[in-house]
């Protein structure tokens, strides 16, 4: 019987000399989406300045430090004994998946062969990440996604309809700066059609978890929050142009399903009729 998601032993290996300590909640929070970090482990020369900061989150998250000297000026030690750790992590056979905290793509080798002996392999790291290392990955979650705050795109001329006192200051808070999301262009919109119709019934309707699965294993840096969505669907029906959506409840339950269809391209004019 497959194991359920929450059962799922994660090793959590992070590269201290790739991500910033203030990162590190968002990130063991996603983790616990797909398991459970059975092992934390934090790489880094200790000595050095620029990682102090750990300190009080290596603390309150349970994380334990590897010390890891730098012998070669220049060179980023902690790969060698994060990958170490790795393979010891895989022989002992404690843990059902890896995630792998680094924008390096010295990790890349790494990630195949974790996921060649069976294991989930999660890769977190920054956008200026090798798309080798992506690839190499089951999931890859950007780091910046974590500071956006999705479901909340609004169009400039979106205004709150508010009473404003007479004589109150109608002045706006200067709002805190907000990253740009990635915009929805033709070539994402081709994935999500093709995913759409490879899981499609014969009337062209496709259940959404299917298309999320598929989308997932087509692109392992796949997220909706990269696009300002917090989930698929409201992605989905902000492309009304491409796609209809359609909610179904079961007829045992009141749990309703998503199914999404392509639309038919409309025809470029009508034919007139005779007089």
């Amino acid at each position: 019987m497959a194991r359920e998601a929450d059962d799922l032993k994660i090793a959590v290996l992070i590269d201290a000399d790739n991500v910033s300590n203030s990162k590190i909640e968002g990130i063991l929070d996603e983790v616990k989406r797909y398991g459970v970090p059975s092992i934390k482990r934090i790489y880094a020369d200790w000595t050095k300045s620029h990682v102090a900061g750990w300190k009080e989150p290596l603390l309150t998250h349970a994380i334990t430090p590897i010390q890891q000297y730098s012998y070669t000026s220049g060179k980023n030690s902690s790969d060698s004994a994060l990958i170490i750790d790795a393979m010891d992590i895989l022989h002992s056979q404690q843990v059902d998946g890896f995630t792998i905290v680094s924008s390096d793509s010295d990790f890349t080798r790494l990630a195949i062969r974790l996921r060649e002996s069976g294991k989930m392999v999660i890769g977190v790291g920054e956008k200026k990440t090798p798309k080798p290392f992506i690839a190499a990955c089951d999931k890859f979650i950007y780091i910046e996604i974590l500071d956006k705050q999705p479901a909340s795109r609004q169009s400039k001329d979106e205004t709150p309809n508010e009473t404003v006192p007479n004589g109150a200051d109608t002045r706006k808070p200067a709002a805190p700066p907000v990253r740009p999301y990635e915009p929805i262009d033709a070539e994402m919109i081709d994935t999500l059609k093709a995913s759409v119709n490879d899981v499609a019934d014969e009337g062209g309707w496709a259940p959404l978890a299917a298309v999320g699965t598929l989308l997932n294993k087509r692109k392992p840096d796949f997220d909706p929050r990269v696009y300002g969505f917090s989930k698929l669907t409201p992605l989905f029906k902000s492309l009304a142009d491409h796609f209809e959506v359609e909610e179904k409840s079961t007829e045992k339950t009141k749990i309703k399903h998503v199914f999404i269809k392509i639309k038919e391209p409309q025809k470029a004019g009508r034919r007139k009729a005779k007089n």
